[in-house]
């Protein structure tokens, strides 16, 4: 894990929800989904597909029948499964969490999963299970953080795994995402469905799309405010949440950087001048608005167009920063802040 990353994941707090306000351009999702760890925007590996998946990524599982008792080192994939029709499969899960982007509605779905760890994932809470596979959507949730197994450690025990991974290089869509739930429902057996959720997917980002009229809007993604001084850390160009961005019609202005993190001298963000903040939470103890306050605050920040307009919008960390099947929402969500339209159905 680079140092950056390193830093990412100390950051990642459980922050309370921020009421909305008019500076909160999509305030729907106010409730992070704020997992112990930052496995959201660490998804470090080569693209699905192919023998070479990327250094630390586990290889595709190979299984003789699909997983009957699956541990998920997050509750963004016990979702997939259950979105899948295969979530009665779930023993157990890390980090739920990440149930918490999701409508009250769906998360009702979830209350029935085993909670074993409400951190990253314990590697003796995570073997005791009694798995046939464990899953989740970053490489890093596999022996790079404190206390979680390897996928060597699993495959001693009798145990497959599978993770999500990004593809090399700038990301502008949601390929990786699209890939990571065909994959899962090839393992489960149930392809179609797979197909079919990914189709609905991309349907609602082409729905979501702005017209082609509509120029892209100049992005800052943060999740953290910095001191006096300090530097901006944000997205860069490689991760889903620069696939979010651009699908959205947004420009992230740290997408020529070719890292998930890059770290942003407060000038050089004046210089390529946002004209809409995106704040991440789930990073910190604060809630969206308070992001958006502590930015009009800052005496650098503040001076950017976005922060002059007031021009905000907020989203979770984990509808943003990691394959998920909210990732297609979320590029409606930040459609809608960026350019109007429809936003969530």
């Amino acid at each position: 894990m680079q140092p950056t990353d390193r830093a990412e994941a100390h950051m990642h707090r459980n922050p309370p929800g921020a009421p909305s306000d008019r500076r909160c351009m999509t305030c729907r999702h106010l409730q992070p989904a704020a997992a112990a760890a930052a496995v959201l925007i660490l998804a470090a590996c080569s693209a699905s597909g192919g023998e070479d998946r990327g250094e630390g990524c586990p290889p595709r599982p190979v299984l003789d029948t699909p997983p009957e008792r699956v541990v998920t080192m997050d509750g963004g994939s016990a979702a997939l499964l259950t979105e899948l029709g295969v979530g009665g499969t779930v023993v157990g899960t890390a980090a739920p969490d990440f149930f918490d982007a999701f409508p009250a509605e769906e998360r009702a779905a979830f209350d029935r999963i085993p909670v074993i760890d409400e951190g990253t994932g314990n590697r003796e809470a995570v073997i005791a299970a009694d798995p046939d596979l464990v899953m989740g959507i970053s490489a890093y949730q596999f022996g790079a953080f404190d206390g979680t197994p390897t996928a060597e450690e699993l495959a001693a025990a009798g145990i497959a795994a599978h993770a999500a991974c990004d593809p090399p290089g700038t990301t502008e869509d949601l390929s990786a995402t699209f890939a990571f739930i065909e994959d899962t429902a090839e393992l489960f057996g149930v392809p179609a469905r797979g197909a079919a959720l990914t189709e609905r997917m991309r349907e609602r980002v082409e729905e979501a799309a702005p017209g082609s009229e509509a120029a892209p809007v100049r992005v800052l993604a943060v999740s953290v405010v910095p001191g006096s001084g300090q530097g901006v850390s944000t997205v860069g160009g490689r991760g889903t949440a620069n696939g979010v961005i651009t699908l959205a019609g947004g420009e992230n202005i740290a997408g020529d950087v070719p890292l998930r993190i890059a770290d942003l001298a407060p000038e050089e963000v004046v210089r390529r001048d946002p004209e809409a903040i995106l704040i991440l939470t789930g990073f910190s103890d604060l809630g969206g608005q308070e992001l958006a306050d502590a930015v009009l605050e800052h005496p650098v920040l503040s001076r950017t167009t976005a922060a002059e307009d007031e021009r905000f919008a907020v989203l979770p960390q984990s509808t943003v920063t990691s394959p998920s099947v909210l990732n297609a929402e979320a590029v409606a969500d930040l459609s809608t802040a960026l350019h109007g339209g429809k936003g969530r159905r």
